[in-house]
């Protein structure tokens, strides 16, 4: 059988983009510039892991506010990706890949320009 498009959900919180009512809406200009900059930045970070050559994809499908313990309102981003999956092969690793996302954002602090909440990453096999 052929291998099939199996989807895992990355999510995490950035400190240095302030929340607006605007990234709810997937129609509105800012929420599209910040879609396709972190679907950017999440296929350049998952391209370069243990699943780089059956990595399909990142979509972003979420930008929700978060009130942190400061008063700062910060950014939770919420994606669904994909990549290929052989019927024989193991189940993602998504323990090994969190290790490998976290190694590559320096401990969960830096993807890209954006500051990231380092106790916030989420890989959902």
């Amino acid at each position: 059988t052929a291998a099939a498009l199996e989807p895992f959900t990355v999510n995490f919180t950035i400190t240095n983009l302030p929340y607006n009512s605007d990234l709810e809406k997937p129609d509105s200009a800012r929420f599209k510039s910040a879609r396709r900059v972190m679907n950017t930045l999440l296929d350049r970070l998952l391209k370069d892991s243990t699943i780089g050559p059956d990595f399909h994809g990142c979509e972003t499908v979420s930008f929700r506010y978060e009130l942190p313990g400061s008063q700062r309102a910060e950014t939770r981003v919420d994606a669904v990706c994909t990549y290929r999956k052989e019927p024989s092969a193991a189940p993602l690793d998504r323990v090994g890949l969190y290790h490998q996302v976290s190694n590559k954002t320096r401990g969960i602090t830096q993807l890209g320009p954006y500051s990231l909440d380092k106790d916030s990453l989420y890989v959902n096999g």
